[in-house]
């Protein structure tokens, strides 16, 4: 009897150990708000793991769970481009919680995610499912001042700029000043409006549509695989520059007044004969891949029966 109670004795102080242990070490607020920070500073793998882990270490009311599980869903599909773990997120809003005031907004969400993961027709039932009733209280989505409007869709700074960073590096280097700015947020504003009514018209199920998205996802595929496989690969040192420039040297040469051609000095056009040499060397790349493949997946061109 005495060993029965020792070892119930011990499960308890094993159980309360355990307790002491899973709890949180340290305030709630501060937790969001670190999450927060790492948002604002566009770590947003990492400002999920922090809205997570308060999200399930702490005893929140069912209107912050929403509110959590909803700024989830979108930091995953408007910033990283995850519309299925988006999706899982605005179904929890929709299922877990639906006294919240979110509930009509991760509906409409849930259909976003849904076209993007170009499931038409279970788009058209999560439509169809939603009341799509206006809420007057939504927890704002986006870290910045609002500076535009689209009906009760806020525009943020923060939304600019994410937008500016998703442009090419030279593009971004023309759209430094205000006037820039407000000229890109102009165009911003504009293509989501034209998009809006072409959507209402259903343009999104043209089939010239469809199959130019088709088309241009396909492309868009090949080239990051390209990156993956070509891009990062290309190893050279200095040297080998300084060897291509010197084995080009005809190719760099501008005449002068007398109209003599005089090839530059290598520091001169080292930039450029640094991304010939990089081309060149892509190109073989590319070319010994797509031979390879050829070889592994028998592929044969008939040229001769090209007319």
């Amino acid at each position: 009897m005495l060993k029965i109670f020792r070892l119930q004795f011990l499960f308890c102080l094993l159980a309360l150990a355990a307790c002491k242990q899973n709890k949180p070490n340290l305030p709630a607020e501060r937790v969001r708000e670190f999450a927060n920070v790492l948002y604002n500073r566009e770590l947003y793998k990492q400002a999920i793991a922090e809205y997570e882990r308060y999200l399930h270490d702490y005893p929140l009311n069912e209107t912050e769970q929403a509110n959590i599980s909803y700024t989830i869903g979108n930091i995953y599909l408007d910033r990283l481009r995850d519309a299925e773990s988006a999706l899982a997120y605005y179904l929890r809003v929709k299922e877990l919680y639906p006294k919240s005031e979110l509930v009509d907004d991760a509906g409409r969400r849930v259909v976003e995610c849904l076209e993007r993961l170009q499931r038409s027709a279970d788009a058209q039932q999560a439509l169809e499912e939603s009341t799509f009733l206006d809420t007057s209280q939504v927890t704002k989505k986006r870290p910045g001042e609002v500076i535009a409007k689209i009906g009760d869709r806020e525009i943020t700074t923060g939304d600019l700029e994410f937008e500016m960073k998703n442009l090419p590096p030279y593009m971004q280097a023309q759209i430094r000043d205000r006037s820039k700015k407000l000229e890109f947020l102009q165009q911003y504003v504009a293509t989501e409006l034209l998009y809006n009514t072409a959507k209402r018209k259903g343009l999104e199920n043209n089939q010239e549509v469809i199959d130019a998205a088709f088309q241009a996802k396909k492309n868009f595929v090949v080239q990051k695989f390209l990156q993956e496989e070509i891009g990062q690969n290309i190893n050279f040192e200095p040297s080998d520059i300084e060897l291509y420039y010197r084995a080009n040297l005809s190719r760099y040469a501008k005449a002068d007044s007398s109209g003599q051609a005089q090839p530059p000095s290598f520091e001169e056009v080292r930039n450029q004969v640094t991304q010939d040499y990089v081309r060149e060397k892509q190109q073989e790349a590319y070319a010994k891949l797509v031979e390879r493949m050829m070889r592994a997946e028998s592929a044969v061109i008939y040229s001769d029966k090209v007319n």
